[in-house]
């Protein structure tokens, strides 16, 4: 019997597949699109991303950045925090995905192409997609149809409004070694230096509006990018998504599909890398429960910062104030950056 059978073939499946390989696991990983898999991603891993990923001998070529810079929108006034443990790196999604794969291949991981739906599960094990295994890892993104199968899906947050993410690459040399957040009035731009001559754009907004269209509300960003975009746009979203449990019998949840709730942060491929290795250790264990306890620590601070932050975007008065505060108080900004770096 297959130890561990993991839907979905993206960063959270892959570290998963790769820390239960090293445990000892024989692991099977099911995901029906073919490497690499691109999707809408701000790309920046935080420097406890980086620190997981080296720990799994996952080598990811990209470009290093050194911190966080808020700017305004409109007046240009800006705040920066720098890490204080090593850089993040701004990586390709699907040069991160590729890295993962291999190194899950090399390790003996098997991927077949299907797609996990239906899931039945007794005391003896779980069943799906014609395999039958100890445990079942739904890592299968943001709109998990196995956390929605089951029943899962935690209701919507009354009050706030649906954010969704759009990423778009641009042909241009990165101007700093930072990771830029601008905030605009229903908006945010993150520019993430991805290579020497490239960049990525990424905008987390709640209007429905095209690319160009948001883009324009950020002037002193768009003088900065060709009139030309070369690149196509990725979108994702609605962002917030809740899962009730992270553990229902024989079924785990991780990455995207144990919840989220919104990529102001940046923090959602550490946690999803240090979520699997979590989840690989109590199963090893034969304590699988023990890892809804251990999701809900180890998230902490990434749901609090973050719905703090989302609170505060959609108060007017509160939003127009976030970067005037961060530059006044550049000793608590830099450790909020650091919290979760």
């Amino acid at each position: 019997m297959i130890d561990l059978l993991i839907a979905g073939g993206g960063p959270a499946g892959l570290a998963t597949a790769i820390h239960g390989a090293l445990a000892g696991l024989e692991v099977v990983v099911a995901e029906p699109r073919p490497t690499p898999i691109d999707k809408a991603c701000g790309e920046g891993l935080m420097p406890g991303a980086v620190r997981r990923l080296l720990e799994l001998e996952v080598p990811v070529a990209g470009q290093p950045f050194h911190g966080i810079r808020y700017v305004d929108a409109t007046s240009g006034r800006q705040a920066e925090g720098l890490f204080r443990r090593g850089p993040g790196l701004g990586v390709r999604r699907t040069a991160l995905q590729a890295a993962l794969a291999e190194r899950a291949a090399r390790l003996g991981v098997r991927v077949v192409p299907r797609r996990v739906a239906e899931v039945r599960q007794d005391e003896h094990g779980v069943y799906a997609s014609g395999f039958t295994a100890r445990y079942l890892v739904a890592a299968d993104g943001l709109h998990s149809t196995v956390r929605r199968g089951m029943g899962l899906a935690a209701p919507d947050v009354a009050g706030l409004p649906a954010r969704y993410g759009l990423r778009r690459h641009y042909a241009v040399a990165p101007w700093s070694d930072l990771v830029e957040v601008h905030w605009a009035a229903h908006c945010e731009a993150y520019v993430t230096p991805l290579a020497p001559d490239r960049i990525g754009v990424a905008l987390l907004t709640s209007e429905h509006a095209p690319f160009d269209v948001q883009l324009a509300g950020f002037p002193l960003l768009s003088a900065r990018l060709p009139a030309a975009a070369g690149a196509a746009v990725r979108g994702a979203g609605p962002l917030r998504q809740g899962s009730r449990v992270r553990v229902a019998g024989r079924v785990l949840f991780v990455g995207d599909a144990a919840g989220y709730v919104d990529a102001l942060t940046g923090e959602g491929l550490t946690l999803a890398v240090t979520a699997a290795g979590e989840l690989v250790r109590c199963v090893r264990a034969g304590r699988p429960q023990a890892y809804e306890r251990a999701w809900r620590e180890l998230s902490r601070s990434y749901r609090t910062l973050t719905t703090s932050l989302l609170w505060a975007r959609h108060q007017p008065p509160l939003a127009r104030r976030i970067v005037p505060a961060a530059a006044r108080l550049p000793r608590v900004f830099t450790g909020a950056v650091n919290l979760l770096a």
